[in-house]
């Protein structure tokens, strides 16, 4: 029997993160979770369209309204996601889902001076990460779950050159952040074995969300926009079946550490170990990135905030 939201386990008594969860998959996840019984934090970015995702919760579940909450967290600056962790309730989290991100933007940079996809999609994740890592670690049964791609497949990280300064390409640096979630993945399944913690990917195959046309939208290429969001009428499948992979991971019974969930037909499809590529299983990549990362952002795993 295939499984679906209906499947998730109680969740009554835990705190549940959700990144990027004023909209699309994210918004899903928090919203199964909150109905599951979950206090749910949705860190998103901007407060009008958090607000407005809150409001929109309390509307279809008014029973859960006071178990969610809003709280600003911008994944392109350090200082946010520093701030956020500081100011976050000093208690136990049981789930944290690394959700939120960005695809095929034209050249950016984050506040910090990182590549935009890079820096947003996997630095501003792994800070968070290490922030609340204490907190995580508290909890009976945490999970970190993070969401990569299956477009991973299309490149490998270049460690010489992470913030793709000698050439870009959108969608080769967007590869390259989906790769870094599988190997910051893997690293932190080495590293918290031993403990409760289970680290896991999960990918929501081909899912109509407002991801795809924005990096179009953005510049104004309104042949490409068309081509995408008519790709998510036609080809896609909705923002409810491409999140179940991701609550899978987050919070069905035997979820290994280090595994990667997607549909079971690679872009649709019920919830299912997912094929990564050769590169992502490499341990010496995936010390490689945390080193570079921890040097990056600044956070060592297990840092504890000043208050």
């Amino acid at each position: 029997m295939s499984w679906t939201a209906r499947n998730i386990p109680d969740q009554s008594g835990r705190t549940a993160v959700v990144t990027g969860a004023n909209s699309g998959l994210g918004f899903v996840a928090a919203r199964e979770l909150a109905q599951r019984g979950a206090r749910v934090v949705l860190a998103c970015r901007s407060e009008p369209r958090g607000q407005e995702a809150l409001e929109r919760l309390a509307c279809e579940l008014p029973e859960a309204a006071s178990r969610t909450e809003l709280r600003l967290l911008d994944l392109a600056d350090l200082g946010s996601v520093r701030t956020f962790a500081k100011e976050l309730p000093d208690e136990r989290i049981d789930l944290l889902v690394n959700n939120a991100g960005v695809m095929a933007l034209p050249y950016r940079r984050t506040a910090d001076g990182f590549e935009t996809q890079f820096g947003v999609n996997h630095l501003g994740h792994f800070a968070l990460t290490g922030l609340l890592l204490d907190r995580l670690l508290t909890a009976g049964k945490p999970r970190v779950v993070t969401v990569s791609s299956m477009l991973h497949a299309l490149a490998n990280i270049d460690m010489g050159d992470l913030n793709c300064e000698r050439s870009y390409r959108r969608w080769i640096a967007y590869a390259r952040s989906k790769t870094a979630n599988l190997l910051f993945v893997r690293e932190l399944a080495r590293r918290t074995a031993g403990t409760a913690l289970v680290a896991a990917a999960a990918h929501p195959g081909y899912a109509s969300t407002n991801l795809q046309a924005r990096g179009a939208r953005m510049e104004g290429r309104r042949a490409a926009q068309r081509f995408f969001e008519a790709g998510n009428r036609l080809v896609a499948q909705s923002a409810d079946a491409g999140a179940l992979p991701v609550l899978y991971a987050a919070t069905a019974p035997g979820v290994r550490t280090g595994s990667f969930t997607g549909p079971r037909l690679v872009s649709r499809g019920a919830p299912a170990p997912s094929w990564q590529a050769p590169w992502t299983r490499s341990d010496a990549a995936a010390e490689r990135l945390w080193v570079a990362s921890e040097q990056l952002t600044g956070v060592s795993f297990g840092e504890r905030e000043h208050r």
